[in-house]
Formats: C-alpha cells, sequence, structure tokens
C-alpha cells in the first residue's frame, strides 16, 4: 500500500504521532522536552503489520522532526533499528550532552 498521501496527525494531547489508515490508528508516542523529542514507543495494529506502515509513520515523523527544528533522542527498538537502516536520517539525533 501506498502511504504517501496519508497525512501525519500530531496529537500533541496526546503526544503521539499518528496515521489513521482504514480506520486503524498506528503511532509513535513521543515526548517534547526543549529541542529534544524523545521516540518512547511505535505501535501498529495488528492486522496492519508488514504493510509498512511502521515505516512510512516514522518517515513522515521524522520529515515533521526535521522541518521543526527537533532532534530525536530514540527510545524505541523500532525505531532505534530504521535508523540502522536508514543512516541518512542520523543527522537529527541529539547529541548526547
Amino acid at each position: 500500500m501506498n502511504y504517501q498521501d496519508i497525512p501525519l496527525i500530531n496529537n500533541e494531547a496526546i503526544h503521539n504521532f499518528e496515521l489513521i489508515i482504514d480506520g486503524n490508528r498506528a503511532f509513535i508516542d513521543y515526548k517534547l522536552k526543549g529541542d529534544k523529542i524523545y521516540l518512547i514507543h511505535t505501535e501498529v495494529p495488528a492486522e496492519m503489520e508488514g504493510t509498512g506502515v511502521a515505516a512510512a509513520l516514522v518517515e513522515k515523523a521524522f520529515n515533521y522532526i526535521e522541518d521543526n527544528h527537533l532532534k530525536i533522542v530514540p527510545l524505541c527498538a523500532y525505531i532505534v533499528a530504521y535508523l540502522k537502516r536508514h543512516p541518512e536520517w542520523k543527522r537529527l539525533l541529539a547529541i548526547a550532552e
């Protein structure tokens, strides 16, 4: 499935980046502190696993983060693995202090 036309929702009230696809909600739970965004957990409904929605969600979130001049602190295992597969996004990593 092509997720390009599905908009990323930044649900600030519950600190989630979301994609709603066919009534299903995939999300990344985050916490914002200053210019750092801590990416805590990525979740995709079971019926959508293996469809590429998690990768699309992460890419859309990374674009949002970059556009808003934030730096990421990846705490989620999926996002850590995604960064290993896509090292071009490591430019968004927060520098350890």
